[in-house]
């Protein structure tokens, strides 16, 4: 509760003060609703908000098990090989700062219209792919290098060093990039669903869409609400992940 607690309180007394003033002030609904009017449409359009984020949380979780064995298989194979690392890390670099609003249309075009949701997941994949296959190889490299002698010592061969030397210094770094990577994953996936235009999806970013076309400024709060739930939930799930395996290592 000590832990949970400030922040709620923080939470709540914002809600009060953005209610206070939008009554205080008149500020149209339009413009910017009181929470009391998001609620209203939270609960209002509640099932259809639920369907929509399970739509998104979906193609979020599905981009990041792709960015997860792309990115973390990739960065395994080139710690083998300093050339290779070489010659990959140029070309992971740039695809992180690809802006992903580039890219969507012509990803848009190889998934094709009749298939959205692929193309929403491959590009929430490709803003979640950098930040594993960074901390991956980070992590791997980060090995006690007294160990590392040791294992030259020994005549370890390469597997062997990566598996029982490597892997588990690599564990830390590994957790935290799949943390980062799980947020970028959500905004990835709104974001390509923006971007791609397409109602197919039937995700939160089309609701907020919809919304928005017509100025129903609510439903917009109410999806941005869902959203970041969801991100926390995200978040949380990674974050209990990650103390189950420290917990199990220690």
């Amino acid at each position: 509760m000590t832990r949970f607690l400030p922040p709620l309180l923080l939470a709540v007394l914002l809600l009060a003060v953005w209610e206070l003033a939008c009554r205080l002030l008149h500020v149209p609904p339009w413009f910017l609703p009181p929470p009391s009017a998001v609620a209203a449409a939270l609960i209002e359009r509640a099932p259809l908000l639920a369907a929509s984020a399970a739509a998104t949380f979906w193609m979020a979780l599905q981009a990041l098990l792709v960015a997860a064995l792309l990115g973390g298989g990739l960065a395994l194979a080139v710690s083998l090989s300093r050339p290779a690392e070489q010659a990959v890390r140029p070309l992971a670099v740039a695809l992180q700062v690809t802006p992903v609003v580039a890219i969507a249309p012509l990803v848009m075009i190889w998934a094709g219209l009749d298939h959205a949701d692929r193309a929403v997941v491959a590009l929430a994949a490709t803003v979640a792919f950098f930040p594993l296959f960074s901390g991956v190889l980070t992590g791997l490299k980060s090995a006690d290098p007294d160990l590392e002698r040791l294992f030259d010592l020994y005549g370890a061969a390469p597997v062997q060093r990566l598996i029982r030397l490597r892997l588990p210094a690599a564990l830390p770094f590994v957790l935290e990039g799949l943390r980062v990577a799980a947020g970028l994953a959500v905004i990835g996936a709104v974001v390509a669903e923006f971007v791609s235009g397409s109602g197919a999806t039937q995700g939160l970013a089309w609701r907020l869409l919809e919304a928005g076309n017509r100025l129903r400024t609510a439903d917009m709060l109410a999806a941005l609400a869902c959203l970041m739930v969801m991100g926390l939930l995200l978040n949380a799930v990674v974050g209990l992940l990650e103390r189950a395996v420290r917990r199990s290592l220690s």
